[in-house]
């Protein structure tokens, strides 16, 4: 099927393996052509198949094991150490005084086995209103051996890019607080090697955030209802060859909403709902093929628009119109039940529009609390066949310090 093909290679294209054929792109390549193996295409029709793209992709994937086994939900799920990347507004609303995870994700280990992801985030509780924290993502892309036309080796690579940010956060009353974050942006595909020079791109950007929660209940039960927003990495462009081309930076807007129930002291269960959407301009042209089967990507200009008007016109500059704004729109669910706050069970659902990517997959995963630890851990489980994110796998160890110091007090120590 014509869809399923062009899914997979767009699939690849938004995320990591749109890295490593940009490295090629850029080096060597001013256009980009798909054949339609074995299908048969009328003339002058247009297939409308219209994702975005950006820079950078690696900065819209879930780093941590917990919202990864919930459909990559966040913006409003209980504050963790992981809150950095999903709403940093949350750790306001943190308990302890101080904390840290590490994640690691095997990428796209279908196709490849030298992609990675690593994530390090922690924060500090400065007093009972405010908290600071950071976080470091690093993307590993294994080797690349380049080659040129004429299918000489130009040589090999291994690109990788980073993000370091810090963030500042602050309860506003008893139920919202507000947040903001500095991302540093490096992403390094070219290692220089090429017939013109290409530098590794560097990049600023800001998120700014807010989180309100709800509690109600009475003896022996009680629920809360919470919703988050988080505008996250907006900032300047991004160039790998000193600004002559420049490409926006994956500027997102999160929204979303926890409703959860404590039964009682042993039982606890929550149902998350987040929508994303890009805050970068919808390709004017679309997909398009020639009588004999061939997909071109036609060129687009909208790289040419200011960080600004791109993100307030990204509500409406669609093609298709507001269909199509709709279809930009992707949507998360997730549920997490925790058994005597020491053994969780999670899933979630993750949907994207079939001409905006078709990513659709199911997740699942556990985690373990014990008294000073949690490890968790989360699998991918896609809704097409031989899809690229099949049998990913996150895995998360989060240390509660604060637990640690208070358990060395209670040993005397």
């Amino acid at each position: 099927m014509l869809f399923d093909k062009l899914s997979f290679i767009l699939l690849i294209y938004n995320m990591s393996l749109y890295l490593k054929s940009r490295v090629i792109s850029l080096l060597l390549l001013s256009s980009i052509s798909v054949i339609a193996v074995g299908q048969s295409l009328p003339t002058g029709q247009e297939v409308r198949y219209n994702p975005i793209s950006t820079a950078v992709p690696f900065l819209t994937i879930t780093p941590d094991s917990r919202h990864g086994a919930m459909g990559d939900v966040g913006a409003a799920t209980s504050p963790d150490a992981n809150s950095q990347y999903l709403n940093p507004s949350k750790y306001a609303f943190t308990e302890g005084k101080f904390g840290f995870s590490l994640s690691y994700t095997p990428w796209l280990r279908e196709l490849v086995n030298d992609i990675n992801l690593a994530y390090v985030s922690g924060y500090y509780r400065l007093n009972s209103n405010e908290v600071i924290a950071s976080s470091l993502r690093f993307f590993s892309m294994g080797d690349i051996t380049l080659t040129g036309l004429d299918q000489t080796t130009i040589g090999t690579v291994s690109p990788s890019e980073f993000a370091f940010d810090v963030s500042y956060s602050r309860k506003l009353s008893d139920r919202l607080s507000g947040g903001v974050a500095m991302r540093y942006i490096r992403s390094d595909l070219s290692g220089g090697i090429g017939a013109e020079t290409y530098t590794a791109g560097n990049a600023w950007a800001t998120d700014v955030s807010f989180y309100y929660i709800n509690n109600w209940g009475g003896t022996g039960a009680s629920r809360s209802i919470a919703a988050g927003i988080n505008f996250s990495n907006i900032g300047g462009k991004i160039s790998y060859d000193e600004g002559q081309n420049k490409e926006f930076l994956p500027a997102n807007m999160r929204l979303g909403t926890t409703f959860t129930n404590e039964i009682d002291d042993y039982n606890s269960f929550s149902v998350s709902l987040d929508f994303n959407k890009l805050l970068v301009p919808t390709p004017k042209t679309q997909l398009s093929y020639t009588a004999n089967g061939e997909v071109v990507v036609l060129p687009d200009n909208t790289s040419n628009q200011s960080v600004i008007s791109s993100i307030f016109g990204s509500f409406s500059d669609a093609p298709g119109g507001l269909k199509e704004e709709l279809q930009e729109f992707t949507i998360s669910t997730g549920a997490e039940y925790w058994y005597n706050k020491q053994f969780a069970l999670r899933a979630g659902y993750f949907y994207e529009a079939q001409n905006k990517g078709n990513r659709k997959f199911f997740t699942a995963g556990v985690g373990v609390k014990m008294n000073v630890a949690a490890i968790d851990f989360s699998y991918v489980i896609p809704v097409q066949r031989n899809n690229p994110l099949a049998n990913t796998i996150r895995f998360t160890v989060l240390f509660d310090v604060d637990s640690f110091s208070k358990k060395r007090s209670s040993n005397g120590r």
